[in-house]
């Protein structure tokens, strides 16, 4: 059994009061992310019990398709293996048919969210993201647009000479649904220096997100884990999400996203682990679902868990299994398998298994189904 240095509280104890009403505190959060033998199943059942109660037995996911413009990219972080520079023989960017004949091809999947991130590529400026979304949506006026994150917009503003605030409400002018809350990683700013040295501060990430609920765009909020950073810096990051929850209400999601390692210079280079266990994973699921009690949902990432953990995870507190993808580039860069599409039949397949039914969505978290 796992006891809290400063509390001497134990995991039981903790979930006792958990299931009792109680919102756990960073000590005992970072008590519960350190968990081991069955009390990772104490803890992963009792979160199962909340997910429950908060969003019900329906498990959710969207139809969506990414569009990755081009890996090239300014900046250099060491947990990427999709950044390119200029000049190297396996660098792309797709043009505008291609732009426009990945839409169709979207429509024609009949998906209801198309999600687009990209390398900071050094000529793109303002009107390159805005160009971007008003093609996606002249070409398929139905489909929400879920772009671009604050590193994006920073990157944006800066170019053209204009504040985060005016590039946000002119994204939003072009057709922007929604924004994603990556680029988050772990915000720890001593952790972000050493993986993400060129991605901006993790108060800057705060004030666009902050700036973008304010206008009435809503995000997704993320971490990326299982690198260089202790325990003690995801209960960091997370109560930095619940704060901002709590004033802005602009998050749709929370989503675990568990360090893809293997083609990524930190790893080669041995400066991190060799990413999350399968245990991490089912703890920072379980947590998320404790302490992030303002949050009514918590995707599971098939993308960077694999089918099976995500599994373990809808019983651990997670209540959203994602979306189809169609097309994934990032987190197959950097090692993962089998990343680009999951079909609907099998995550029906999936929660059948489970005894849950399965719902579709719309970005925003509408049920279609």
């Amino acid at each position: 059994m796992v006891y809290n240095g400063r509390t001497g509280r134990s995991v039981r104890q903790i979930l006792k009061d958990i299931r009792g009403g109680s919102v756990p505190d960073e000590t005992d959060v970072l008590a519960l992310l350190n968990a081991t033998g069955r009390d990772t199943w104490d803890v992963a059942s009792a979160a199962d019990i909340i997910r429950e109660e908060k969003a019900g037995d329906d498990i959710t996911w969207v139809q969506n398709q990414n569009i990755n413009v081009t890996n090239i990219c300014i900046n250099s972080c060491g947990f990427c293996g999709f950044c390119r520079k200029p000049g190297d023989p396996d660098t792309y960017f797709f043009d505008d048919e291609t732009l426009r004949r990945k839409v169709r091809e979207a429509k024609a999947r009949r998906v209801t969210e198309i999600c687009t991130v990209s390398g900071l590529h050094p000529d793109f400026n303002a009107d390159s993201y805005l160009s971007l979304i008003r093609l996606i949506r002249d070409e398929a006026p139905e489909i929400h647009i879920h772009a671009s994150n604050p590193m994006e917009v920073y990157y944006a503003a800066k170019q053209s000479g204009i504040t985060t605030e005016e590039m946000l409400t002119r994204m939003k002018e072009a057709g922007l649904g929604s924004m994603c809350g990556t680029a988050a990683e772990i915000l720890v700013d001593d952790i972000r220096k050493k993986i993400c040295p060129g991605k901006i501060s993790t108060g800057e990430w705060i004030r666009i997100i902050k700036e973008a609920h304010n206008l009435g765009i809503q995000t997704t909020a993320t971490i990326m884990y299982g690198s260089i950073e202790r325990p003690e810096d995801i209960v960091a990051h997370l109560k930095i999400i619940r704060d901002i929850q709590e004033e802005t209400g602009g998050f749709t999601e929370f989503v675990p996203l568990s360090y893809i390692h293997g083609q990524t210079p930190l790893f080669r280079e041995g400066l991190s682990r060799a990413g999350a266990t399968g245990r991490n994973d089912i703890l920072i699921t379980a947590v998320a679902r404790f302490y992030l009690d303002n949050f009514t949902n918590i995707q599971t990432s098939w993308v960077k868990y694999g089918t099976k953990v995500v599994q373990l995870c809808l019983i651990s507190g997670a209540n959203d299994i994602g979306g189809t993808v169609y097309e994934e580039s990032i987190s197959k860069s950097a090692g993962g398998k089998d990343t680009e599409f999951l079909d609907p039949v099998e995550m029906e397949r999936m929660s059948e298994d489970l005894g849950r039914r399965l719902v579709r969505r719309n970005t925003l978290y509408q049920k279609l189904d």
